[in-house]
């Protein structure tokens, strides 16, 4: 019997998020790896500056699933809305976000705890909302979507971020191969639920789909060490015990079952871009 998506397993969301070290660990890892495409924030704001009919003049800015406040910062400081609001059900998460946004004095953002199936905004307030890494989180990405419809003012923008079902399969691969977890390449995508292949169509069960943009990134990890330490949080693999969290014991084990060399991976990036329905109130 297969285990559960740990995407999509509240019984282990305090293991995923509870500690904001362990995200940030795992993505200072993948980041320092990648070697081609742009940065997701960067693209975010790009998309909402063509395609929103006044991106010098936006109100709300709200970033679900907001986790350290990456995205928000970048929105903040380069749309200046009036206002950007994040969200996200991890209090860990929340707490290093607003450390992080002391940076930014002149800007009002605001980090607020919830649960993206129930958005805590009146209706027709944002005029962007931006959830991206998130919606794999849901079992019912349809009902989120359907709040990010609720909250978008006429002419308001959505922009919905995500990964395709085969990512970093060569990960995949160098796990098995090192006998971490033999089933690695067997176990089902973290992105089941909102993925590179359905999110357009999720999106346009209540808003119009404007534009969806592809782009494959790729990651080096320059060796076992390097590789280890994205490997230690990450929650698809069934790694023995004392193994999760512990980068050190997991290179040793690469190092003891495969050459130490460079590990390139690739993971696809789908962005969609949407309005709500013409027509829709508010």
């Amino acid at each position: 019997m297969n285990e559960p998506n740990p995407f999509l397993d509240p019984a282990r969301q305090h293991e995923l998020y509870g500690h904001a070290s362990r995200l940030a660990g795992r993505t200072s890892a993948l980041m320092s790896a990648k070697t081609s495409g742009h940065p997701v924030p960067e693209t975010i704001v790009s998309l909402v500056q063509t395609h929103h009919a006044r991106p010098d003049r936006l109100g709300v800015v709200l970033d679900i699933g907001c986790g350290r406040g990456t995205s928000s910062l970048a929105l903040a400081e380069q749309l200046r809305p009036q206002r950007v609001v994040g969200l996200d059900a991890a209090p860990s998460l929340l707490a290093q976000a607003r450390e992080r946004a002391k940076e930014l004095p002149d800007t009002t953002v605001d980090f607020v705890e919830g649960d993206f199936h129930d958005l805590p905004l009146p209706a027709g307030s944002c005029d962007v909302a931006v959830a991206a890494f998130c919606l794999y989180h849901s079992p019912q990405p349809k009902d989120v979507i359907a709040q990010i419809a609720r909250i978008l003012a006429p002419g308001g923008l959505a922009v919905l971020v995500t990964k395709g079902l085969d990512c970093y399969q060569e990960m995949d691969q160098l796990v098995a191969a090192a006998g971490l977890d033999p089933r690695a390449a067997k176990h089902e995508s973290l992105y089941t639920a909102a993925h590179s292949g359905n999110l357009a169509d999720l999106a346009a069960s209540s808003l119009d789909v404007i534009a969806v943009l592809d782009e494959e990134h790729a990651f080096t990890f320059d060796g076992h060490d390097h590789t280890a330490q994205y490997l230690a949080t990450n929650p698809k693999y069934d790694l023995a015990p004392g193994l999760y969290g512990n980068p050190g014991a997991l290179a040793a084990i690469l190092r003891e079952f495969l050459p130490d060399q460079p590990l390139t991976t690739r993971s696809l990036i789908t962005f969609v871009v949407a309005q709500p329905n013409e027509g829709q109130q508010p």
